[in-house]
């Protein structure tokens, strides 16, 4: 079978994959599960074309890392054809571990296990499954390579992921503020001391890739509504949880039922192949399916939970960047438990509170660095020129509550 293909992509177009393995593993359950996987979760109650899906995300960083690493070798830096492959197949696999609705339930079917973990544990499970023919891909994704600048094109403040993600979600939304020149970022990537850098003639575009990252966390990912439609979506699970915990009888997937009536750690899905197992076999279409059937469910809090998501009556939201105060917290419960006829500790589900932050570049964690004329390498922020950077270097944090429509305060 040939297994030599290309790929249509919106963004760039033809995508080639080349190698046969990157094929098997595109062709894989635990990969393909991600077609069934929103990018931005319920974004599209905001923006309607924001359907995209984390398959079209990882094929896409893949093509990326493909195309910054033969001008890397244009460059002169000497990339082996497995270093190649590999450092293709961390970035493809990146985001394998990432549950339903990408982000939004993170912290909610799993508490306390990041996506990264998972992605790694999916990693490892595939390396044997594929003749530990992904050691190299584990190495670069854990950062225990000894060519650090690979790890760095996977996860950075520059990396693939990023400039993907970007450009991808500024064209399926619309948002063209969020539109980043990624041909040029590319072009003026190099590596010296073993490290990513940008060359000083790159310094706009990059410039231009922060303000734009930080213009599509207020106007996309942070956007109000999109926060509000999230935080329904969370309290309908944990509703769900709270009854599946209690003995109730929930109609839904396996996978789903097993993650609503367990509280699994990290350990647990290190010693417990099943546990991963049904993790990979959960997607947004079993919780669309199981709020579909409860609905109609005699907890009236989750029927309306469910009622509320299928027909978008979204909580209505504030945003302010002063603290959310007990009295305006206790006013919304007391609205709330009025409204529904509920008792305080059950009103919780109906309303929401909490903060967002907008950090569009962090130059503590992970700088980018920019190779001047003269060969020195330095800080982006510490560029005279460049005052916008350093404004962007301050991290903007916002509050919310966010409650139902029909609750007037």
């Amino acid at each position: 079978m040939n297994k030599k293909k290309i790929i249509n992509d919106p963004v760039y177009g033809f995508i080639s994959i080349e190698s046969e393995l990157i094929f098997d593993l595109i062709e894989h359950p635990y990969f393909q599960r991600l077609r069934h996987i929103k990018q931005l979760g319920l974004t599209d109650f905001v923006y309607p074309g924001a359907l995209h899906t984390r398959f079209h995300h990882a094929l896409g960083a893949m093509h990326l890392m493909g195309v910054v690493l033969e001008n890397l070798r244009n460059k002169g830096t000497e990339i082996s054809d497995e270093e190649y492959e590999a450092a293709q197949i961390a970035i493809l696999l990146h985001d394998i571990g990432h549950g339903p609705f990408s982000h939004t339930l993170e912290e909610t079917l799993i508490e306390g296990v990041k996506h990264e973990s998972i992605s790694y544990l999916f990693m490892k499970e595939l390396n044997v499954r594929f003749n530990n023919q992904l050691d190299l891909a584990i190495r670069i994704f854990r950062n225990g390579y000894e060519r650090k600048f690979f790890h760095q094109l996977v996860s950075s403040q520059l990396d693939i992921d990023r400039l993907d993600y970007l450009k991808r979600d500024s064209f399926f939304t619309g948002v063209t503020e969020g539109t980043i020149g990624v041909d040029r970022i590319v072009a003026m990537l190099a590596v010296e001391n073993d490290s990513i850098v940008v060359e000083e003639k790159g310094l706009y575009s990059i410039e231009s890739f922060l303000n734009a990252r930080r213009l599509m966390y207020w106007q996309v990912y942070l956007h109000k509504t999109s926060v509000s439609a999230e935080r329904l979506l969370v309290n309908l699970i944990k509703r769900a949880q709270y009854m599946a915990h209690s003995g109730e009888k929930l109609n839904a997937s396996d996978s789903l039922k097993f993650f609503l009536k367990s509280k699994c750690t990290l350990d647990d899905f290190k010693e417990k192949w099943s546990i991963l197992e049904a993790y990979g076999k959960l997607d947004d279409m079993d919780i669309w399916g199981a709020v579909k059937l409860w609905q109609n469910h005699r907890d009236p809090i989750l029927q309306r939970l469910c009622n509320m998501l299928l027909h978008r009556n979204l909580f209505q939201i504030i945003f302010t960047t002063e603290p959310i105060n007990k009295t305006q917290i206790e006013k919304v419960r007391t609205g709330v438990a009025k409204e529904f006829n509920l008792l305080r500790n059950d009103a919780s589900y109906l309303f929401s509170l909490g903060s967002v932050t907008n950090e569009a570049y962090l130059s503590e964690k992970q700088a980018i660095h920019v190779l001047t004329k003269n060969g020195d390498v330095v800080d982006i922020a510490q560029a005279s020129d460049l005052p916008s950077i350093k404004a962007m270097s301050k991290i903007v944090k916002k509050n919310y509550l966010c409650w139902p429509k029909n609750v007037y305060l």
